[in-house]
């Protein structure tokens, strides 16, 4: 999903190796330009709203946004006591958010003096993603996180023979299925939906937001007395990257046995 999740180079458990010479840093901070427009909004105010948005990437988190302190509305914002401290970028202080009759508490943090070797963090404010109502990139509503540069989805027809079990029951077989690669992450197979006992499922409650390929939808299992909580998803309007993958289902869940050509896949409970 990023240089710095999962088996990315920069992972906790990096897919490749490196030629260095000295042994690779435990934990990188990367911090970058984006050449996006990018605005937050809570309520009916403006929060921030930057053409000079900064990038920060960071070994075991997604990206964040960094906006230069000029660019987020001062009047909105009142500071408070909390404070924060990075063994990698230094102590933290926060500021409360007010639009009228709503507070969004320790909404904000800045580094005024970064450690050093950190990046040139101070003079520039992120936010806690879910402090405000509202995120856009240039005039597009994002969800979830800020979309990062460095990832790509591939879907990929394919004619390998896969098969879905819970306990004594089929949930699926099909040898057309599409494999969807996302940029480190494990390869997810997706199952049409004609190759799918579906009266064994029924939608669930659950929903997830991916930023690169839309709202999912869950499935549970009735394929036995005891029925098995959202053993599937399936993106019922995907963005265009991940369109091949419509009227298909995704199967990921501890209790299912998924085979392809006739090898169990190992469980990983990654993202989705």
């Amino acid at each position: 999903m990023t240089l710095t999740i999962g088996s990315a180079p920069f992972g906790r458990s990096p897919g490749g190796v490196f030629n260095f010479d000295y042994e690779a840093p435990q934990h990188v901070l990367y911090f970058e330009d984006s050449p996006r427009r990018v605005r937050s909004e809570l309520g009916d105010r403006t929060v921030a709203d930057s053409e000079r948005v900064k990038l920060l990437h960071e070994t075991g988190h997604l990206p964040v946004y960094y906006f230069p302190q000029e660019d987020v509305d001062a009047s909105l914002l009142e500071p408070t006591d909390h404070r924060t401290q990075c063994p990698f970028k230094g102590d933290a202080s926060y500021w409360s958010v007010r639009v009228g009759d709503r507070v969004a508490e320790n909404a904000i943090w800045s580094y005024p003096e970064p450690l050093d070797g950190a990046p040139p963090l101070a003079g520039y404010m992120a936010f806690r993603w879910d402090a405000v109502d509202r995120w856009l990139e240039e005039d597009e509503e994002i969800e979830g996180h800020p979309r990062d540069p460095y990832t790509r989805i591939d879907v990929r027809e394919s004619s390998r023979h896969v098969r879905v079990g819970l306990r004594d029951e089929i949930l699926a077989d099909t040898v057309r299925p599409k494999l969807l690669f996302e940029t480190s992450l494990p390869t997810r197979i997706y199952v049409p939906r004609a190759d799918v006992r579906t009266d064994l499922l029924s939608r669930s409650q659950t929903g997830t937001y991916c930023p690169y390929k839309g709202r999912a939808s869950y499935w549970s299992a009735r394929a036995s007395d005891e029925p098995v909580e959202d053993v599937a998803w399936s993106y019922p309007e995907p963005f265009p990257e991940a369109s091949r993958v419509r009227d298909h289902l995704s199967f990921l869940h501890e209790e299912l046995t998924v085979e392809v050509d006739g090898a169990e896949v190992e469980y990983q409970p990654h993202r989705r």
